[in-house]
């Protein structure tokens, strides 16, 4: 990431903070030719440069489980089917075949990755230890394969003499030249999943992995994300399987069980999932460290048990984290003027144009019926309030508004469109933005990037530009006071400000409405009093706003228009005085007349 600060003829300067693919080419450069010379210094052939050749083709596949676990949250523990695929892969289509190596080395990749979105879209709807169970039973499945069927695969006794490549006329069959290759392939794969995390797809799905209900949300395809993360995960397994095949030159079906793949699990948690590099680390770790202890001889074993046991429990987030922690410390405030939120350019007035319309709508859990009928219209540049008792149906109607819940009856219109069949993530790409009563951040990331996610809304003006989303991310932290918490992991902030980031990742991605479901809960009188000065500023500039709150006092303050539910049924509608004085309201809700005040 870079900042800098540009100034446009008549325009104020402009913090500009976007991640250039050309400032990170002289690293990845230094990157090879460190990974060349060490190849190069290595032996060419002997234990060493089997340990080297192991370090380096397992890494790759431990990157993999950084993007499945680490940055998705997804748990696999068949990493070593899929590291097996590419092996059989490169070595079946060399030795059995005749192909090209880097044809079979993409064939076998190609597999594993088929094989990966078909096990990422089985278990879309599994979680915990339900999706371990279903990836441990896939890795058995394959290893079965790999055993009894002995036509293709040759069996227990394995495929031999696998021809190692010819790349640009120059053979790689010494035992240098090809870890080198192995070397050179491994740069490659760390820098781009180091990339990778900082993207609009890694930060999607960073977001999936914290609360899956706020990334959809917020416009993220959940299935698209996680099959994606389980493709990528499966072809660097194979990648990583193919090259080990050539390295070695003889597979068997032992080294693909399911043991390995809780030794590619541990690699990565060891050094820490949620880094390419933390990964890179714990494998060199986890394959070097028991030959240092073998001096130990017998209770050698024991020691490097319990040497990782010991990182695993004291250093939660892996070696890596102590890195990342020091490095965040270190960020820099970011700087400079950043255009204003679009809306804050407008001046908005309430209008008779219906952007949310919602006729009968009914949702019935079993014999309850949360929502009997409801109807409401909010009209464009108003704030309208959506009270009741506990019970009611308020938030079950925000969330039937939202799509995570699917009505049992009725229709939602939104700017004239009928949205009533729309996912979660396809509302939001409307441009339906909301707020949660239970805060739901992303807390395993920035606040800067919790915001961005929100600017990244498909169908935002700027969700193509990463430069464009980094300043309305910006913006939008700078309309709730808290740009200098920019760089703060977002689980740390006090509730009240966690709420705030919750609205500027709402107002980020510039939506036609906002839906605040109890935002004033949980905070102070002070607090309170600061959420109400900011919805009388977004109403000043038009925002369509839909709020659920308890606190009568902010519901007076702010809204325009208030609808009442009690059991689930409409039961008032009109203008704050005329409601908060009806007798229904009285008796059902406020539980005492009201006196005027003077």
């Amino acid at each position: 990431m870079s900042t800098r600060i540009l100034a446009a003829s008549g325009a104020p300067p402009v913090a500009v903070t976007a991640a250039r693919p050309w400032r990170g080419l002289p690293a990845a450069a230094i990157a090879i030719l460190a990974a060349v010379a060490l190849a190069a210094v290595a032996p060419d052939q002997g234990y060493l440069l089997n340990i080297l050749m192991q370090a380096a083709t397992y890494a790759i596949a431990t990157a993999g489980l950084v993007v499945v676990l680490g940055y998705c949250g997804q748990i696999s523990i068949a990493q070593a089917a899929f590291f097996g695929i590419g092996a059989y892969g490169v070595a079946l289509g060399t030795a059995d075949y005749g192909m090209n190596f880097f044809v079979a080395l993409a064939v076998g990749a190609f597999i594993a990755g088929v094989f990966g979105l078909v096990l990422g879209i089985a278990s879309l709807r599994l979680g915990g230890h339900y999706l371990a169970m279903v990836t441990i039973s896939f890795q058995q499945i394959l290893t079965l394969v790999l055993v009894n069927w002995i036509s293709l695969t040759h069996g227990p006794d394995g495929v031999r003499n696998i021809p190692r490549p010819v790349l640009f006329g120059l053979s790689l069959a010494g035992g240098r030249a090809y870890l080198g290759l192995g070397l050179v392939a491994l740069v490659i794969v760390t820098l781009a999943i180091w990339r990778l995390k900082s993207s609009r797809l890694g930060r999607a799905m960073q977001a999936v992995r914290d609360n899956e209900l706020a990334a959809s949300t917020c416009g993220i395809d959940i299935f698209g994300t996680k099959v994606i993360a389980f493709g990528i995960s499966a072809v660097l397994g194979g990648i990583g399987g193919g090259l080990f095949a050539g390295g070695f030159q003889y597979i068997s079906p032992d080294q693909f069980s399911f043991a390995e793949s809780i030794v590619f699990l541990t690699m990565a948690l060891l050094g820490g999932v949620q880094s390419p590099f933390g990964a890179l680390l714990g494998t060199g770790l986890l394959i070097v460290l028991p030959e240092w202890l073998r001096f130990l001889r017998q209770v050698y074993l024991a020691v490097y048990g319990a040497s990782v046991i010991l990182i695993m429990v004291f250093l939660p987030d892996g070696l890596w984290g102590i890195v990342t922690e020091r490095m965040r410390r270190r960020a820099r405030p970011i700087l400079g003027a950043v255009p204003r939120l679009p809306l804050l350019l407008l001046s908005g007035r309430a209008t008779e144009e219906v952007v949310l319309e919602v006729s009968a709508l009914a949702k019935h859990f079993g014999g309850l019926k949360a929502l009997d009928g409801v109807n409401i219209a909010v009209r464009r540049g108003t704030v309208h309030a959506l009270i009741g008792p506990n019970g009611s149906g308020k938030s079950t109607f925000i969330n039937v508004v939202t799509g995570l819940y699917r009505p049992t009856a009725g229709r939602i219109r939104f700017t004239g469109r009928d949205i009533t069949g729309f996912a979660p993530h396809q509302r939001n790409r409307a441009g339906l933005a909301r707020t949660f009563q239970n805060i739901r951040v992303f807390k395993g990331m920035t606040v800067l990037e919790n915001v961005m996610v929100g600017a990244e809304r498909p169908g935002s003006d700027v969700a193509a530009d990463p430069a464009g989303v980094t300043r309305r991310a910006l913006a939008a932290l700078d309309f709730v006071e808290l740009r200098g918490d920019a760089h703060r992991m977002v689980g740390t902030l006090s509730y009240g400000h966690q709420r705030y980031v919750e609205i500027a990742r709402a107002l980020a991605s510039s939506p036609e409405m906002l839906l605040l479901d109890e935002p004033a809960a949980g905070l102070n009188m002070t607090e309170k009093h600061g959420l109400g000065l900011l919805l009388q500023r977004l109403k000043g500039h038009g925002l369509t706003i839909l709020i659920i709150d308890h606190d009568m006092a902010l519901v007076e303050q702010v809204a325009d228009h208030i609808t009442v539910l009690n059991f689930g049924r409409h039961i008032a509608d009109g203008t704050p005085h005329s409601v908060l004085t009806n007798p229904d309201v009285i008796a059902a809700y406020l539980g005492e007349p009201r006196r005027e005040a003077a």
